[in-house]
């Protein structure tokens, strides 16, 4: 009788570079589920999810038709979990069914690890204020803007890289406690926001002749 080897312990996520690394020795086979990835990153603590949900939506794996909008929901739900206080986030069951082919997740880690490497560098806990229950109430409801703004701007090639951003940098901060990357992730929506307002002509215009 054949023993199906047993997962490593999971380490740990504190930062981007060690969220990778789980990912990969944290899941098997040819396939993964979002249930998968959120166990890898660890679905009782709110900073890793975000950080997960935000590298998922700057990652190839964005290029799954449907998985962009995907990500956007999820992070939807986390966020109003976030703001409402619930001690440990909830995910449907309908949600974490969803699978893709495991190559995209390796791919979108080796791609992405050196630059993982360089934002570790200046990850450290700083300006700590930022992340008391208050502020990250706050963060919460910032990252239900990001999700929102990721809906229309999903239509357009990189669209959603800046709402990404945001919830990776905001990911980053609460993992770390580090008040800088917060900020950032602020811009990092501002930003989004900017070309929300540009392109929202063409969103209606999209809307219309869709459903008009």
């Amino acid at each position: 009788m054949t023993q199906t080897a047993a997962k490593p312990p999971r380490p740990p996520v504190n930062n981007l570079e060690s969220l990778m690394t789980s990912l990969c020795e944290q899941t098997q086979g040819e396939t993964v589920t979002v249930r998968d990835l959120l166990d890898a990153a660890g679905r009782r603590s709110y900073g890793p999810l975000l950080l997960l949900l935000g590298f998922i939506s700057i990652s190839p794996l964005t290029l799954i038709p449907g998985a962009t909008w995907l990500v956007a929901l999820v992070t939807l739900l986390i966020s109003l979990q976030i703001v409402v206080g619930k001690k440990f986030p909830w995910v449907p069951s309908r949600f974490l069914k969803f699978e893709f082919k495991r190559k995209h997740l390796v791919d979108g880690v080796e791609s992405g690890r050196k630059y993982a490497h360089m934002i570790d560098y200046y990850l450290k806990p700083r300006f700590t204020i930022l992340t008391a229950p208050l502020f990250v109430q706050l963060i919460g409801l910032i990252c239900v803007a990001a999700s929102l703004i990721t809906i229309p701007l999903g239509l357009f090639p990189f669209g959603p890289v800046l709402p990404g951003l945001t919830i990776l940098l905001f990911g980053l901060g609460l993992t770390a406690r580090d008040g800088v990357f917060l900020l950032l992730a602020a811009a990092a929506l501002t930003g989004a926001i900017l070309i929300l307002i540009r392109v929202l002509p063409r969103v209606l215009a999209v809307v219309h002749s869709l459903f008009g």
